[in-house]
């Protein structure tokens, strides 16, 4: 989801998602991501796609991080069909897994608000790697990478068939707070973080993007410090994009991983 008109990402994504992926093979691959570039074949193999438009990330063999926007309520479901392993999402090597299962954050009610994550559970475990989740706020902060499949400017409604990425620098809380409450905006500090170019504008995540990963490299791994929550627009100067900030939730992440699903 992007906010202003609070247009919302997932909608966005099922009007672009069939052209994409039944984009001829031979098609060029288009390099843009509102500032970024092609991802490269084999660099962020735990990212996933989800088939209501949205994004999410491999933390384990079998749950599927994700936005609580992107997300139905807690319960059973088989509705998800969940496309990995390949950034070229027409690919013959892409498989699709579907859905048993989603928890989503008990204390969610919009994006603006907070608590803004989810778990898709699969219906069977896959052999692909998976993204590190932090172990406390260290590295919530410096450079910062955000990939999807999103749309490629403000207003665009086709998501694209190749993930693309783009490096974000991180905006403080109390930066990124006034920012956004002197515009009427809520801004729950301890649940997000923020990340943009508020000088130039022009590299951010956009429509149909949701859900997906804002990344930091530590040494060797990838660690998953944000989940692509909300913004205003796309790639503008003055509002920087909003992510969920893992660190704050990774502990009822894995909690939530560890119950038995009978307990939902």
């Amino acid at each position: 989801m992007r906010a202003f008109t609070l247009v919302i990402g997932v909608m966005v994504g099922l009007a672009g998602f069939g052209s994409a992926a039944h984009a001829r093979p031979d098609e060029p691959p288009r390099t843009e991501i509102v500032g970024g570039a092609l991802a490269g074949g084999s660099e962020f193999p735990f990212v996933v796609r989800l088939n209501n438009g949205c994004a999410g990330t491999l933390i384990s063999s079998r749950y599927v991080l994700t936005a609580a926007h992107c997300a139905s309520r807690t319960g059973a479901t088989s509705s998800y069909v969940v496309t990995m392993g390949s950034p070229d999402l027409g690919s013959a090597k892409a498989l699709e897994v579907r859905s048993e299962r989603v928890r989503r954050a008990p204390g969610f009610t919009d994006v603006t608000r907070g608590d803004d994550w989810a778990l898709i559970r699969l219906a069977h475990t896959v052999d692909l790697p998976v993204v590190a989740l932090p172990t406390g706020t260290g590295l919530d902060g410096g450079a910062l990478t955000v990939i999807g499949w999103g749309a490629l400017r403000e207003g665009a409604l086709t998501q694209q068939r190749h993930l693309r990425k783009v490096q974000v620098p991180y905006v403080g809380d109390g930066t990124c707070g006034n920012l956004f409450r002197s515009k009427g905006y809520p801004f729950v500090a301890s649940d997000m973080i923020c990340a943009g170019d508020l000088r130039n504008g022009g590299r951010d995540a956009c429509q149909g993007d949701s859900g997906g990963p804002l990344l930091r490299r530590d040494g060797a791994r990838w660690v998953q410090v944000g989940i692509v929550s909300w913004g205003v627009g796309c790639g503008r100067a003055a509002y920087p994009g909003v992510y969920t900030q893992v660190s704050r939730f990774a502990a009822d992440i894995r909690a939530a991983i560890e119950e038995q699903p009978a307990r939902d």
